[in-house]
């Protein structure tokens, strides 16, 4: 036997590699009621599918097809009147609060009927991701109150996410490539606020969203030093929708430009800017960085999901047909050789799951829901209804200390290796969620030949859909080298990432 203190010492070495096992330290460390939520999440959504999605998504997609101006507002209605968009709203700003971690199982359960639709919901919680990572606790209250006031006015009021722009799309997610890239959004100080001029692109959801956050720069050959983030409600003067895209796949969620033309914004609607990030002790580069990183690692698992999805909906599909139809005499299930293509579609549905799952996990041990998962916090507010959360905790969110407190917690004390163990995972979740239902698809229509191209079949909207995922939340490309950024580059210091 081994001297337990030899093994002590191997126990405390760091691995060369980042192969902690999140889900394993979340059987003890994270709240048991997260697996109730899950359960709960992935039922609504089966009984969301079966009454709302199943029987509309291929009608759906093909009046977009016909006409790329179609909305389907009748789905963000029944969104709303579900409570979804005040689903995993935290407590403590009014929501439901369900786990953030379960927006994975959101993800993958309505995405398997249509991953456009499923977007719808997406996309919000992209919007909220945005606003949550500038820790400012009272615009963050009062953009939370007016999306419950919104489900209970029956009129939805839904976010989106502005980032990218004509000239500068997967480089605003990585300060790195973002002093390299061409931005164009130029935010200006004046009395009371900011007036912003530019364009953002590819936006999704914002043809029908009452709220959006974007990122505008005071300086654009500083960009990562001068970042500023804002919230800006539809109708303002100076702001306007403009075209809308028209895409391959996802019809159901329209993307529109979004345009600025000296568009006035409040001082009590700006997010973060230059002036705020000085009372932290890290460059305002590093701050931007940490916002992206927070984002990102919040959202890319759930588009890890949504790749789960679409090779799960493949995955059916072909099993249904194999199970009908004869070749050589006998049903295609019957063939070894559909049995052995089977099996590997499934390996992919487990894998990229398994995969979002640890993401997830990660995020809620160390990252951007840390708190929200404190064992003693979560409790608490499974426990208190929600009227005395009203009356003792939101008022505490309009103070500025805080502000300062969560930004001091979730910058300042935020260790690195935390941020890249967040990223990194949620990087990996992405591309081989994404690669993964991209190539089921392909397997499925292989399998099923012409019959797979058929639209009735599902398999070819399926396709269409998932090659989108393989784009946005960072191309597969940045995913894979922010992977190695994460996680691997420390075992290569010598090593330089994005220096192309």
């Amino acid at each position: 036997m081994i001297a337990r203190q030899e093994l002590n010492r191997f126990l405390e070495m760091e691995p060369k590699f980042d192969d902690i096992m999140c889900s394993l330290r979340a059987t003890v460390k994270q709240p048991k009621g997260i697996l109730k939520e899950a359960k709960e999440v992935v039922a609504l959504m089966r009984k969301f599918n079966q009454e709302v999605i199943e029987p509309y998504a291929l009608d759906i997609d093909r009046k977009v097809q016909e006409d790329p101006n179609h909305i389907p507002i009748e789905i963000v209605e029944k969104a709303n009147e579900w409570g979804f968009f005040t689903m995993w709203i935290p407590k403590i700003f009014g929501g439901k609060g369900y786990s953030f971690a379960t927006l994975c199982n959101f993800a993958e359960e309505v995405g398997t009927a249509c991953l456009g639709l499923a977007n719808l919901v997406g996309v919000h919680y992209l919007g909220i991701s945005g606003l949550m990572a500038t820790w400012n606790a009272r615009v963050a209250k009062k953009i939370c109150e007016d999306v419950i006031a919104g489900e209970k006015n029956k009129t939805p009021c839904i976010l989106s996410l502005a980032v990218t722009e004509p000239s500068a799309g997967t480089d605003v997610e990585e300060k790195d490539l973002l002093e390299k890239g061409t931005v164009a959004c130029h935010c200006k100080r004046v009395a009371g606020g900011y007036e912003v001029t530019g364009t953002k692109v590819f936006i999704s959801n914002a043809a029908v969203s009452t709220w959006h956050i974007i990122i505008a720069y005071a300086d654009l050959q500083r960009p990562t030093e001068t970042s500023v983030f804002f919230m800006v409600k539809a109708g303002t003067q100076g702001f306007s929708v403009g075209r809308q895209e028209k895409k391959m796949g996802q019809k159901g969620c329209p993307v529109n430009e979004l345009i600025f033309d000296n568009c006035f914004i409040p001082d009590n609607q700006v997010c973060i800017d230059e002036e705020q990030m000085k009372s932290l002790s890290m460059s305002a580069g590093d701050v931007y960085q940490f916002m992206m990183d927070y984002i990102v690692s919040t959202t890319r698992p759930a588009v890890g999901a949504f790749g789960t999805a679409a090779a799960r909906a493949a995955l059916e599909a072909t099993l249904a047909y194999a199970s009908e139809t004869k070749v050589a005499g006998k049903l295609l299930i019957n063939h070894e050789w559909v049995q052995c293509r089977l099996a590997d579609m499934y390996k992919n549905v487990v894998i990229s799951r398994l995969l979002a799952s640890e993401a997830s996990y990660t995020n809620g041990l160390e990252g951007y829901y840390k708190l929200l998962h404190w064992k003693p916090l979560y409790y608490y507010y499974k426990i208190i209804p929600n009227f005395l959360i009203r009356k003792m905790v939101l008022p505490i969110m309009e103070m500025s200390i805080t502000t300062k407190i969560l930004r001091k917690v979730m910058f300042d004390w935020m260790k690195d290796k935390y941020i890249h163990r967040t990223s990194g995972w949620a990087s990996i979740s992405k591309f081989a969620g994404t690669d993964a239902g991209v190539q089921n698809c392909q397997m499925a229509i292989e399998i099923m030949g012409q019959s797979g191209l058929r639209q009735d079949a599902k398999v070819e909207k399926c396709l269409r859909d998932a090659k989108l995922l393989q784009i946005y939340e960072g191309t597969n490309q940045l995913n894979r080298l922010n992977t190695y950024k994460c996680l691997i580059q420390r075992c290569a210091p010598q090593s330089v990432v994005f220096d192309e």
